[in-house]
């Protein structure tokens, strides 16, 4: 090993070392190396080989008692750490974060209808500052994975709720249908009128398709605001069924 005089020279040479051997080597061979390479540099050799590689220290260290401990601390084959090394899951450390989550994303079925995100955007961003405000240590990305592991997904509302029938809305139903046929056997007009849903009147998309040129769709307005002039129509249709 080389004893290095120039700090500048040496932090280079241990910079092309490390970036050579750093693609071929695993994480426990990065860290014996650098253990090495700080034994060789004697005084302050840590710190410069910290610098260096942008390892750090409490890494080299482990490197460190690695070399001195022997084979006795080589993992098992296929093993780059030992068993139970390395950074443990967030629900390792907070084991509740899982039902607090839960709790959040469905307040009304958990047991807390008065949840600060009842009427917000369940965002992960926005579950990540509320856990934050619990006192969890927790980003938006790992609320991501864990609501994924717990079986979440984005989904948009589904209608599927048809509400409550009245008793009496078939036979209202069939009072109207022999009324219906009453009037028509006597040549008598039935008028249907159908209504529909309020529309803004003005250049708005709308969600039907027609046929225009290929890549020359009609453009619309960007913004729905209503037209203080035209403001909203209520399409109806008045029908002779008869």
């Amino acid at each position: 090993m080389l004893v290095y005089n120039n700090s500048m020279v040496g932090q280079r040479i241990i910079q092309e070392k490390y970036s050579a051997l750093s693609d071929i080597l695993d994480e426990r061979g990065r860290r014996i190396w650098a253990a090495v390479e700080a034994r060789s540099l004697q005084h302050g050799g840590i710190s410069k080989v910290a610098k260096a590689t942008g390892l750090s220290r409490t890494t080299i260290h482990v490197g460190f008692k690695e070399l001195e401990s022997g084979k006795s601390s080589v993992p098992s084959a296929g093993r780059i750490r030992q068993k139970g090394g390395g950074r443990k899951p967030l629900t390792h450390h907070a084991p509740d974060i899982i039902k607090a989550l839960d709790a959040l994303v469905e307040p009304t079925t958990r047991g807390d209808p008065e949840s600060p995100l009842r009427w917000t955007c369940k965002s992960t961003r926005n579950l990540a500052k509320e856990l934050q405000q619990q006192g969890y240590r927790i980003g938006d990305r790992k609320v991501a994975d864990l609501l994924h592991d717990m079986g979440y997904s984005l989904q948009a509302n589904a209608k599927t709720i048809e509400g409550s029938q009245h008793p009496d809305r078939n036979a209202q139903f069939e009072y109207i249908n022999a009324r219906t046929k009453a009037f028509q056997r006597r040549n008598q007009p039935v008028i249907s009128v159908d209504t529909k849903k309020k529309e803004l009147v003005g250049n708005f998309k709308n969600n039907g398709r027609e046929w225009q040129p290929q890549g020359a769709p009609q453009e619309t307005n960007v913004h729905d605001f209503q037209d203080k002039e035209l403001g909203k129509v209520i399409p109806y249709g008045v029908y002779d069924v008869a």
